[in-house]
């Protein structure tokens, strides 16, 4: 396997794809220029993997894994999503097991019907049926105090699930993060570059684990703190927000890395 001179690691809601309309579109003159310098593309989310399976034949993009339910999966290169749930029912068991009086304030996917999926997220009656197809990972609103969210994530730790706050949602896991697929693949791949870009706070570790970083403008989100690498130059954050930021930004890093 010839190593990539880049490989560029990407969040999904409000990075490539619009927090609103769920439109990729305006980031394709910076794909395009990518594939023709010979990076590879891996996007990283949240979402299924059979949400981010369409996506990634969408942008062509199906010579490359994506991580897939924040980092608890990885969608392997030309291959379909697969149907083990088991630790999808695992997760749901241990949720069943938390006591009401902390239970009762998140309200997962799981909990969900397909409207409702509909109406917290803004995605069509089939993006959200595909939403809840899940394999790896809880994903839902928290709707109680920070001293009830500190006892629900104390009784999940107690098994293992960890959480992950997103743009929208607190998902939950038995524990591998998008920053954690980030290090295996570029193991395989060994890129001689890596950048990752992202909003939310679960892509804080990817960002800092990657060669360059770059923070994609949400308005619709609070800020992400100061990260370390930015007075540095290493990470660096757009003034456009979604795939317009995300489109400029790799603009800029295709011209700065000599990849024309």
């Amino acid at each position: 396997m010839t190593a990539p001179p880049l490989m560029v690691f990407t969040d999904l809601d409000g990075t490539l794809i619009d927090h609103h309309t769920y439109d990729w579109t305006p980031a394709a003159p910076a794909i395009a220029a990518l594939k023709a310098a010979g990076a590879g593309i891996v996007l990283a989310s949240s979402k299924t993997a059979v949400e981010i399976d369409v996506l990634r034949a969408e942008m062509g993009l199906q010579a490359w894994p994506a991580i897939v339910e924040n980092g608890a999966g990885l969608l392997a290169a030309h291959a379909s999503p697969g149907a083990d749930t088991t630790q999808y029912a695992a997760l749901r068991a241990a949720l069943a097991d938390v006591p009401n009086a902390v239970r009762r304030h998140f309200v997962g996917f799981g909990d969900m019907t397909v409207d409702a999926v509909v109406e917290v997220t803004g995605l069509t009656q089939v993006g959200a049926a595909l939403a809840k197809q899940r394999a790896y990972s809880e994903p839902g609103l928290w709707q109680g105090d920070a001293q009830d969210r500190d006892a629900f994530l104390a009784h999940l730790a107690a098994q293992n699930i960890s959480a992950q706050q997103g743009g929208r949602f607190l998902t939950l896991s038995f524990g591998a993060t998008k920053a954690d697929q980030m290090r295996a693949l570029c193991k395989e791949y060994r890129p001689r570059v890596t950048i990752a870009l992202g909003d939310a706070p679960n892509d804080i570790k990817m960002l800092q684990a990657s060669d360059y970083g770059v923070v994609i403008a949400n308005p619709d989100r609070p800020q992400l703190p100061v990260l370390d690498g930015e007075a540095e130059g290493r990470i660096l954050r757009t003034t456009d927000a979604g795939p317009v930021g995300w489109n400029g930004a790799m603009m800029d890093m295709i011209a700065r890395l000599n990849l024309t």
